[in-house]
């Protein structure tokens, strides 16, 4: 290879790290816990098993999403999950319905460890965003099913929480709450229907 190939070569594999070094690594958010309480333990009177939520598939990415105006979205690429938002979804959900329901034991729903005495919930997310008028929105649907598979209750849900300040932190944070007042929605409406029955 003649020098000047050499150095053209070496100047762009230097410009190409110099490139690939000055992109900042994501900043990765996980949800807020739960807000701590007393919780059933195995000898609850009552089963909760809680399926795996469906997320829209839009939902279903690293980046936390943004809602630009009523039809844009646009997925964060500096600003991403630590973790899959449905396993957390499941996980924090759980906690929180654990905390507001404290005569019920609440179980992920996973293979094998079905039981034959639980009420099921399964959700469906078609909205887990930040919006561009300041709110974080959390919408879908949830099922609630008796131990038999009967249907006993369903509805939508819809969430909307201000963000308290600027920023994806804020967004996070908002997206917490909104999961709290999710979570007492629920449970009234798992009380309610266990009353029904």
């Amino acid at each position: 290879m003649k020098a000047s190939g050499w150095m053209s070569a070496a100047l762009m594999a230097l410009l190409l790290a110099a490139c690939a070094g000055t992109t900042p690594a994501p900043q990765r958010y996980t949800l807020p816990d739960a807000p701590a309480g007393e919780t059933a333990g195995a000898e609850a009177p009552h089963r909760l098993l809680l399926r795996p939520p469906r997320l829209a598939d839009y939902l279903d990415v690293d980046g936390l999403i943004m809602q630009m105006d009523d039809i844009t979205l646009v997925e964060a690429r500096g600003h991403q999950w630590a973790e899959a938002l449905g396993r957390q979804l499941q996980r924090g959900l759980r906690d929180r319905l654990a905390t507001a329901l404290p005569e019920t034991r609440v179980q992920l729903d996973e293979p094998g460890g079905r039981e034959a005495q639980a009420l099921t919930l399964g959700l469906e997310i078609n909205r887990f965003q930040g919006r561009h008028d300041g709110l974080a929105v959390i919408g879908g649907r949830w099922r609630l099913h008796a131990p038999d598979g009967r249907l006993l209750a369903e509805d939508a849900l819809r969430v909307e929480t201000e963000l308290a300040a600027d920023g994806y932190p804020a967004l996070v944070r908002a997206l917490g709450r909104g999961l709290d007042s999710a979570a007492e929605r629920l449970a009234a409406a798992i009380r309610a229907a266990r009353q029904e029955e």
